[in-house]
């Protein structure tokens, strides 16, 4: 056996006590342009390409002296890490693009019927099992090989090409692409079957640096409601909790402590509660670990965990533990992606965070704390399924009314469920995605206590609405964006 290596992979081989000469041996020619050029060459690519039942190809190999391969293993250059990173310059990525590296790749799959293409790590112990064995590599795995030598190289040049033109907002032509990182059990439903990929080239992913501590394979609904809990903790620098069901925030809560966070958050609404998905942004301690360990827990995801807590909460088997490691910050830039039929539907993502600048008291008085619930739950809103309507007090929502056909239906929704767990609508604010159409879809409101309204603006009868909330001594704040979320 003979291996021929190029460069920096052919002095990492030496140095491992294995010898493989230079590409240069072969093809005669030293490396050119600080590496740009080594393995395009004719000597080269016939070797890969040559094919052993074909007289022809046979004969050219021998008029040239040259000796075919039989295996041909790649690692592209790593362009969607190096062009992910954040600050990266326009000459550092570029540097990464793999020339040489995709053609062989592609004439060995090519020729898969007489050399195998390996462009994965994984597969390498495969490999080396079916040599040791049976002294070849199977049909099937070589043609195996080259779908997945194929779709590496699409990939790559898809990853390329988003990253070209990532300054054209929405170009003719739009080739996103996302590799595997785990299959799941099965989908939304136990008939359906799935599997979790994540975006080449995003800079973080749900489960980017995330560690899982204990309990059960992470599921398909697990995942999606996962990632709302985590966009919705993005909102908040304070400590904050967020309790999610079904992909829809059923209590969060923001406190000067993480233990007060999460009571805020689970007490909003303990019935959904059961069986949550909860995301905090601070370690959780000795006490939190322990009152969680009492309750009906599916996903926890927090930076950090005190042992003592984290023990108690690993006695229930099933309970999912995750860590956050992720620092990264988010690419607000990233977009979003809706599927229907035959088809894809992409926006830019709404993901900055609202404040102050910008907004319009228009009615009433604004003072400091009411700014702060104003504020906090126009940031929940935001995550809410519309039609949204958001009940908060205190820094925590009371009440929660999502999806509905009506704006109405929303707000009455919202007052029941805070009234049926507890807590008083009266001196608490409200938050509705979109604009208010009517004066009675703030009127109800009104009337049950409510004493400051947040919403977009921008309907034709504004000033009916205008004039209800000013009537009832209530103060109105116009925002200038809605934040719809089907």
């Amino acid at each position: 056996m003979e291996l021929v290596a190029s460069g920096g992979t052919a002095e990492h081989l030496r140095e491992h006590g294995i010898e493989a000469a230079p590409v240069e041996e072969l093809t005669e020619i030293p490396e050119m342009l600080g590496g740009r050029v080594k393995t395009l060459h004719p000597r080269i690519h016939a070797a890969i390409l040559a094919r052993r039942d074909h007289p022809d190809d046979l004969a050219a190999l021998d008029e040239h002296a040259i000796e075919p391969f039989d295996l041909v293993c790649v690692s592209l250059y790593p362009f969607t890490q190096i062009a992910g990173r954040y600050g990266v310059t326009e000459e550092e990525a570029v540097e990464m693009i793999d020339i040489g590296g995709p053609s062989m790749l592609r004439g060995a799959a090519k020729n898969f019927a007489h050399v195998v293409p390996v462009c994965r790590p994984e597969r390498y112990r495969q490999i080396l099992d079916e040599l040791d064995a049976a002294g070849e590599v199977s049909a099937d795995t070589r043609r195996e090989l080259a779908a997945e030598a194929f779709a590496t190289t699409a990939a790559y040049e898809a990853a390329i090409s988003t990253w070209f033109l990532g300054r054209t907002p929405f170009p003719e032509r739009f080739i996103p692409t996302f590799r595997k990182v785990d299959d799941l059990s099965y989908g939304e439903n136990p008939h359906q079957r799935a599997a979790y990929y994540a975006e080449d080239g995003a800079r973080r992913h749900l489960l980017s640096r995330v560690e899982q501590l204990h309990g059960k394979q992470l599921s398909y609904n697990n995942l999606n409601d996962l990632s709302a809990a985590r966009r919705l903790l993005g909102e908040f620098q304070l400590p904050a909790a967020v309790v999610v069901k079904h992909a829809q925030p059923s209590g969060v809560g923001v406190a000067a402590s993480i233990d007060e966070a999460f009571a805020k958050a689970h007490d909003a609404d303990p019935v959904s509660a059961y069986g949550m998905v909860l995301a905090l942004n601070r370690p959780v301690s000795e006490e939190l670990g322990r009152e969680l360990a009492t309750k009906f827990v599916e996903v926890v995801i927090a930076p950090d965990y005190d042992q003592a807590g984290l023990g108690a909460m690993r006695e229930k088997p099933a309970t999912r533990i995750l860590a956050d490691r992720e620092r990264r910050r988010a690419d607000l830039g990233e977009r979003e992606y809706k599927r229907v039929i035959g088809g894809l539907l992409v926006q830019d993502g709404d993901r900055e965070v609202d404040d102050r600048s910008g907004m319009e008291l228009v009615c009433g008085e604004g003072s400091e704390e009411l700014w702060g619930d104003l504020l906090f739950a126009w940031r929940v809103c935001k995550h809410v399924v519309s039609n949204a309507i958001v009940l908060a007090k205190d820094l925590r929502t009371i009440g929660i009314g999502a999806g509905q056909t009506s704006r109405v239906d929303a707000s009455r929704i919202a007052i029941e469920k805070a009234r049926e767990h507890g807590h008083d609508p009266t001196g608490s604010v409200l938050a509705s995605d979109a604009f208010i159409p009517f004066a009675d879809g703030a009127e109800a409101a009104l009337e049950a206590g409510v004493t400051a309204i947040i919403q977009p603006g921008g309907a034709k009868r504004d000033q009916d609405v205008i004039d209800a909330v000013r009537k009832a001594g209530a103060t109105m704040v116009f925002t200038g964006r809605r934040h719809f979320r089907h």
